[in-house]
């Protein structure tokens, strides 16, 4: 079987094409600039690579250009979209009602539609997904895959927030997480890790331009650090993670801001860029800070501290340990950080080794000493591996 596999934003789309079943990629790419120029970058084969600028006015273009890359000219990788059998979607929010990925149907992207203000920029862009490759390619089904969907498991003394009960009734303010692929992939692999598949204590930190950690036990989240919002939770990129409401409102006042001035702050200047002064790009910050760069040490100390403080909580609520996992562009690249995440941690059986961390490696790894009672892993994520993956499993059972 080959899905395709889409991931619509607001002015970019990420696409696989790939085998399930053998886990194999054929191509992979992205769309850029949508809207505006319109540039293609496709990889395929023994590590090729095209860039092509390409007139992209909507995502419909830039869909019909990736299949078009696909099926014909240097980057073909096979004959036409017919030997496609399924296209699987990265769907953002589900909200309460989708706990599971789903076939994709007029009433699905109904209900996805109610959930946009759940999700003001990135559900309208993944239905946009939906209902084009629906049009371009009829007949073939769409499975959409949720982001918040693995963290459904969550009690709810965990999702809840303090507010007054009627805004969870009226308006399902409450905690949903995100990264949900990206956790349910590595924590599972860690069990495998682990050899073991009952009573396994996980914690998942992914850590990349957006971060957020879970704890995971027998394979179900119990709690994750994202909120309503991607915005909650660690210190990222660009998002300011956990702030108190009246720091908010007295930044508001005194620079006489208006709630979505505010909310831009949080979301697109604060975090490593807001606190170092550079862009968002940790590799940036951490030469910086070899430079002798003070706001640079202080932003990749309050990286480490935020995520540090998170997986101690986690620990606690899963009473004790198995294993502590690190996955995304930093969790698998920066050693420093998870150096400074697992200092210290040694009376939680976490203790790291600094030969296995400092070397490099494309492949999952235990860095944890030999004598260490739990293990740290390292583990790159594959988020398109579980949609494809879900997708074959939700059209089989169609046959």
């Amino acid at each position: 079987m080959l899905v395709f596999i889409l991931n619509a934003g607001s002015s970019s789309l990420k696409y696989q094409l790939m085998n399930p079943v053998t886990a194999e990629t054929l191509a992979a790419g992205i769309c850029e600039r949508i809207g505006i120029d319109g540039v293609l970058k496709h990889e395929f084969g023994d590590d090729r690579e095209l860039k092509m600028d390409v007139d992209m006015p909507t995502h419909k273009e830039a869909i019909e250009s990736v299949l078009r890359t696909l099926t014909s000219g240097e980057g073909k990788v096979i004959n036409s979209t017919d030997e496609i059998d399924a296209i699987g979607h990265r769907a953002v929010h589900g909200g309460e009602k989708f706990s599971a990925s789903v076939l994709v149907t007029d009433e699905v992207i109904n209900e996805m539609k109610d959930l946009i203000p759940l999700a003001p920029l990135h559900n309208p862009a993944n239905i946009m997904g939906m209902e084009i490759c629906r049009e371009l390619m009829p007949g073939k089904p769409n499975v959409a895959v949720f982001d918040t969907a693995f963290h459904q498991t969550m009690p709810d003394y965990a999702y809840m927030y303090a507010l007054p009960y009627d805004q969870y009734s009226k308006h399902k303010i409450r905690k949903y997480g995100f990264h949900g692929t990206s956790h349910f992939f590595v924590s599972n692999e860690a069990r495998k890790m682990l050899d073991k598949k009952h009573n396994t204590r996980i914690v998942v930190c992914h850590l990349g331009n957006g971060s957020s950690v879970s704890a995971v036990q027998n394979g179900e989240c119990i709690d994750t650090s994202m909120g309503l919002t991607p915005v909650q939770g660690l210190m990222m990129g660009t998002r300011a993670g956990d702030i108190g409401a009246g720091a908010l409102q007295y930044m508001m006042r005194q620079e006489n801001l208006t709630i979505d001035e505010a909310l831009n702050i949080l979301n697109k200047k604060s975090g490593i860029q807001g606190i170092s002064g550079k862009p968002s790009d940790l590799r940036e910050v951490l030469d910086g800070m070899q430079n002798g760069d003070d706001r640079c040490r202080l932003a990749v100390d309050m990286v480490a501290y935020n995520i540090k403080k998170y997986v101690g909580s986690y620990v606690a609520a899963l009473d004790g340990i198995d294993a502590l996992c690190f996955t995304g562009g930093i969790g698998e690249n920066a050693a420093l950080i998870r150096e400074k995440v697992c200092a210290g941690l040694d009376a939680m059986g976490l203790v790291i080794d600094p030969v296995k961390n400092n070397k490099r490696s494309k492949e999952a790894r235990d860095i944890a000493t030999n004598g260490s009672s739990s293990r740290i892993f390292v583990i790159p994520t594959n988020e398109e591996f579980v949609i494809a993956n879900d997708t074959f499993k939700i059209v089989s059972e169609m046959k």
